[in-house]
């Protein structure tokens, strides 16, 4: 085989596994900088949904201050 015939096939097949790797990079879902980034095809995925909580989740909690609270300040005023 010819040299110059050698050296032109290893760069077209080194352009064409680059091209294909670029092109199977193409449309995936990616996470740069802490920051989740989509697909184009992200309009095709199911919305995904969050039942509604409480909004506050410590009420038991904070009802339990207010009441202890309550009878500390009750307990002041009769002193």
């Amino acid at each position: 085989m010819n040299s110059k015939f050698t050296k032109r096939l290893t760069l077209i097949s080194l352009i064409a596994c680059v091209i294909l790797g670029c092109l199977g990079n193409i449309g995936c879902q990616s996470t740069r900088n802490g920051q989740t980034l989509t697909s184009p095809h992200y309009l095709k995925n199911p919305p995904q949904f969050f039942a509604a909580g409480q909004e506050f989740p410590l009420s038991k909690e904070a009802a339990q201050m207010e009441k202890e609270q309550a009878e500390f300040l009750k307990a002041r005023q009769q002193q």
